[in-house]
């Protein structure tokens, strides 16, 4: 099993933590990714990592497909790719209607049919067999709409790609997690439960069946990217990690579509799940906070001491998964997860 980890770009200015980076790449970890919501981008923060390391891959996690047309995506990630000796990772995902519609200005269309369409573009622009062209639900490559100038013509990429650069995927409903299974790399499944996984196994495996070729785990990197809060005590380390929780459960989208507490009904905590949306988006807070479970906690997070971390990390070695992300990483979680999965 390989070891990943996340990082954030800041809130109110851009910041990376470069030395606890650098200390991963020394610890060997494999990648480290960046992410954007409405405010920093995951490319420029990508870009600034790569420059400054040697060995560890650097991917998007993710790059938001209402922010970038396909072809943009893809020479984004060529270009990343050629300055960085081959480190680059591209991982895209859909976000959400509130940001995509409400940030970028973009139909959000249906998640499916978007993100096949998407992924397939990029790929043949990589592959460069042919002049790029696609005429889809939606994207019109070249652009043949009522308004077109005629003059677009099929291209292809004048510089040259890896064929097989690795796609990765977002997903969290089992819809989206076949989708990944079947066209993408590897997948880096939301608020990841091992205790679940027949569940998410299920929907994997009809992704693999669908694309053929023999596809399956031994060739698809399955990435959760799993909270690790470390210390003595592990309620404090629960009620530090709530109120993330918290805030994605209740507040990430509208009380009519908020994929997060969608994904957290699916995991069988209903009751909780609506509890705290309804808190959150009556203003209260600190009581959504309150109302996130320990159990669901110990469920989708790594908590507690450094024996207890290591007893309950077994739920994740008997599983396959390729990649370990360590998810809002510290000096002390990286080191701790190097030494217990090294």
């Amino acid at each position: 099993m390989k070891l990943g980890m996340t990082t954030g770009s800041g809130n109110r200015q851009v910041a990376l933590d470069m030395k606890m980076i650098l200390e991963a790449e020394r610890l060997g970890y494999d990648i480290v990714r960046t992410s954007e919501s409405y405010g920093s981008d995951a490319v420029s923060t990508a870009a600034f990592i790569l420059a400054q390391t040697e060995r560890i891959h650097v991917g998007t996690g993710i790059m938001q497909f209402g922010a970038r047309t396909p072809a943009m995506t893809a020479m984004t990630a060529i270009s990343l790719d050629h300055l960085s000796g081959g480190r680059f990772r591209l991982g895209l995902g859909l976000s959400g209607p509130q940001v995509i519609e409400g940030w970028h200005g973009q139909r959000f269309g249906k998640p499916l049919g978007m993100t096949r369409e998407y992924v397939a573009i990029v790929r043949d622009i990589f592959k460069r067999e042919c002049p790029m062209e696609h005429h889809g639900t939606y994207f019109d490559i070249p652009y043949a709409g009522d308004d077109a100038t005629g003059l677009g013509k099929p291209l292809k990429s004048i510089t040259h790609a890896r064929a097989d650069m690795p796609i990765y995927l977002a997903a969290m409903g089992p819809r989206m997690l076949s989708l990944s299974a079947e066209v993408s790399d590897g997948v880096v499944p939301g608020m990841f439960s091992p205790e679940k996984w027949p569940s998410l196994e299920k929907p994997l495996l009809d992704g693999f069946a669908k694309a053929g070729g023999g596809k399956g785990f031994d060739s698809f990197d399955l990435a959760p990217a799993v909270p690790v809060s470390f210390g003595n005590d592990a309620q404090e380390c629960r009620d530090k990690l709530k109120p993330y929780y918290a805030h994605y459960i209740g507040g990430m989208g509208a009380r009519e579509v908020n994929f997060h507490n969608a994904n957290v009904r699916r995991l069988g905590f209903d009751g909780m799940a609506d509890r705290i949306q309804t808190l959150f988006l009556d203003g209260k807070r600190d009581e959504a906070v309150a109302a996130v479970d320990d159990d669901f906690i110990d469920e989708v997070a790594l908590c507690g001491s450094k024996d207890r971390i290591r007893e309950r990390l077994t739920r994740y070695t008997a599983l396959p998964i390729r990649t370990f992300q360590v998810r809002f990483p510290t000096m002390d979680t990286i080191r701790l997860m190097a030494e217990l999965l090294g």
